[in-house]
């Protein structure tokens, strides 16, 4: 996977997932539209979006996202990530996840299917290219956890060095993750000042990342609690996503403002 399909995925596989499942809300943001401008250094070479939808059809949650690169970057790579989750609007668990990626001549198609409902103590997954398997209970695919953090997750008993660990089901692979909470920060955007929460998932140290802290991630500290920037220190250079635009907020985003 090139580079910044590679960041893409990091940027929505650093998210915790479940717990606490009496206290948990369904996550609902239909109409919510997010775009980011993707740069490698002080190039912009990328862009993304994450839309979240109804799907009347399936009578589902349909969220996408989708990353590209621009101007020069795609004249060399010629990248377009697509990821798509249908999830269930009573629990808020996903049923039926789409990877499809276009990266140079470089093709990857695959739909993974999850049911959570014919074995009490765990998920079948049933994937196109690696068949069907029981993974955990209550797993969740990349989007459905980006939405159950902002949900259930960021909250004001957080505290600073908080460590959540959280399991995954991505390209075929279950993924333990770990994400530390690092307290609040207020960071320049477009948009101004924006009171933030700041996130550091843990890396692992090797071929793309020299330390375990080569990441960063900061969300609205607001009812939003949209990722406004996300850093990244590769090997290779360092890159970083900040939001470009955004349509169907369920507050207002102007109040997170700083007056300083």
């Amino acid at each position: 996977m090139k580079v910044s399909g590679y960041i893409l995925l990091i940027f929505f596989l650093s998210l915790p997932g479940f717990g606490q499942a009496n206290k948990r809300k369904v996550p609902a943001y239909v109409g919510e539209e997010l775009e980011y401008i993707i740069a490698y250094g002080f190039v912009n070479s990328g862009a993304a979006k994450i839309v979240f939808d109804y799907d009347s059809i399936s009578g589902n949650y349909h969220i996408k996202s989708a990353a590209r690169t621009i101007g020069l970057a795609n004249i060399i790579y010629r990248i377009l990530d697509i990821y798509e989750c249908y999830m269930d609007t009573l629990n808020g668990l996903p049923v039926k996840a789409i990877r499809n990626i276009r990266e140079g001549n470089y093709r990857n198609y695959n739909e993974v299917t999850f049911d959570h409902s014919t074995r009490q103590d765990s998920c079948i997954i049933h994937s196109q290219r690696s068949g069907t398997k029981a993974v955990d209970k209550d797993i969740l695919d990349i989007l459905s956890g980006f939405y159950e953090l902002r949900k259930n997750y960021i909250t004001p008993d957080l505290k600073v060095g908080d460590l959540i660990i959280i399991r995954t089901y991505f390209t075929d692979e279950i993924w333990d993750l770990k994400v530390r909470y690092m307290g609040k920060e207020t960071i320049r955007t477009k948009y101004g000042k924006v009171k933030c929460l700041k996130f550091n998932p843990v890396t692992e140290v090797g071929r793309a990342f020299k330390t375990e802290e080569d990441m960063t991630v900061w969300f609205s500290d607001d009812k939003n609690n949209i990722p406004v920037k996300m850093r990244v220190e590769l090997r290779v250079g360092s890159f970083k996503a900040t939001l470009s635009g955004y349509k169907g907020l369920k507050y207002d985003f102007s109040s997170l403002k700083s007056k300083n």
